[in-house]
């Protein structure tokens, strides 16, 4: 029996062995041909359209359906392995007793000792940060009021991560953001702010909000120049632009924290960035963040989760591992508009990061395909028949007929 018992244990690693490997090769349902529409369509023919050309629209769509490249980022990532925290693949159901033994002892070590460990730091922090930053800012504005304000939002900052257990690895502290600068990061999770905090303080910029946030975000603000917005203002960019403008010019107050992604992407990817962060001027400092989803998912999935049931799974995880990488500024070039520029740095962050870079917008989450996309495909395809000359053979047979 004994022996009986071993062989099936080793089999089973071995079977998850294999698939982690076929996994690690194969990291989506299809194998997808990455050449461009303009070298596929000249394999079928030379000249003329032909009925054939509808095959690499058909593939693509075909392709899209199963599994595309774009709504696979709003969900958790797919890990090779189990880690003993939720089944992180479909094809990992059953593998041993013992195994699920200590499944069944690491959910009594996470919610029965870890939780109530983590929520009582995670109390101690928010209400710490609410009380300092109260009594911080009942001082007149002085060198003294920034210095125990940096003190409130470092000390409390590095006791929420404490309640998250996290362990953070910070790189290149020599580029660190500066002040009168303008720190922008991919977006992974509420937590990456607190992530940040926890080596140096920020300007953060954001829309007003009610509820607890609502009542940190005002005891906040009085002892840090936070930039927090109106739902109403946030529409109107010339004001929000102005405002961080302002901000940026004087030199003494700290770095503005951004994320110009503006939804949480699931740490796989980097996507496009929103136009507005560059347009303000200044240097920019780019940081990447790439959390180690072994220990724990820090993804927010804010279609899937409210908040409080992300901050449940986040606390009963195994722990926050992450490595965070300050980058050397950038600065707009001469005659690179704001576009140019966002891509610039988001390509920059995505290859420190080991992310792959998307440049669709993070938007779509909850909005469908702008029209824009869609017609961008046809002008290309357009524009190939034009220079293959299919539209002036198909006009001139018209007019011959």
């Amino acid at each position: 029996f004994y022996l009986l018992q071993t062989k099936k244990i080793a089999w089973s690693c071995l079977l998850i062995e294999r698939k982690c490997v076929l996994l690690s090769h194969s990291p989506g349902i299809i194998e997808r041909d990455e050449t461009p529409m303009e070298k596929e369509i000249a394999r079928l023919h030379r000249v003329n359209f032909e009925f054939s050309d509808i095959f690499y629209f058909c593939r693509k769509g075909f392709e899209a359906i199963v599994e595309d490249e774009v709504t696979q980022r709003f969900s958790s990532e797919e890990l090779v392995s189990w880690n003993l925290l939720t089944r992180t693949n479909v094809n990992f159901h059953y593998i041993s007793l013992r195994l699920s033994i200590v499944w069944g002892i690491g959910v009594i070590v996470r919610y029965c000792f870890l939780l109530p460990l983590r929520f009582t730091l995670a109390a101690i922090g928010i209400t710490s940060m609410i009380v300092g930053t109260t009594m911080v800012g009942q001082l007149p504005n002085s060198s003294v009021k920034n210095y125990l304000s940096e003190v409130v939002h470092l000390t409390c900052s590095r006791i929420l991560v404490r309640a998250l257990s996290g362990t953070i690895h910070y790189h290149n502290k020599e580029n660190k953001p500066q002040k009168g600068g303008i720190c922008v990061a991919n977006h992974t999770s509420p937590i990456d702010a607190i992530i940040l905090t926890n080596d140096g303080c920020y300007a953060m910029v954001g829309q007003v909000h009610g509820g607890l946030m609502g009542v940190i975000q005002r005891a906040a603000v009085k002892a840090c120049p936070h930039v927090w917005f109106e739902r109403s203002e946030m529409k109107d960019r010339l004001l929000v632009t102005k405002r961080l403008r302002e901000h940026v010019a004087d030199k003494s107050k700290l770095p503005i924290l951004i994320f110009p992604e503006g939804t949480c992407i699931n740490n796989t990817s980097v996507m496009m960035f929103k136009k507005g962060s560059f347009e303000i001027g200044g240097t920019i400092y780019p940081v990447a963040i790439k959390y180690d989803p072994q220990f724990g998912d820090a993804f927010w999935n804010s279609s899937k989760y409210n908040i409080v049931s992300y901050l449940l799974r986040i606390m009963t995880s195994w722990a926050i591992v992450c490595n965070v990488w300050y980058m050397p500024p950038m600065v707009r070039k001469e005659g690179e508009d704001a576009v140019q520029f966002a891509n610039r740095v988001r390509s920059a962050i995505a290859r420190q990061g080991g992310l792959t870079e998307l440049p669709w917008d993070g938007g779509l989450k909850r909005a469908k395909v702008k029209d824009t996309f869609k017609e961008e495909q046809q002008k290309n395809y357009s524009k190939m028949l034009v220079r293959n000359g299919s539209i002036g053979s198909l006009s001139t047979g018209t007019e011959s007929d």
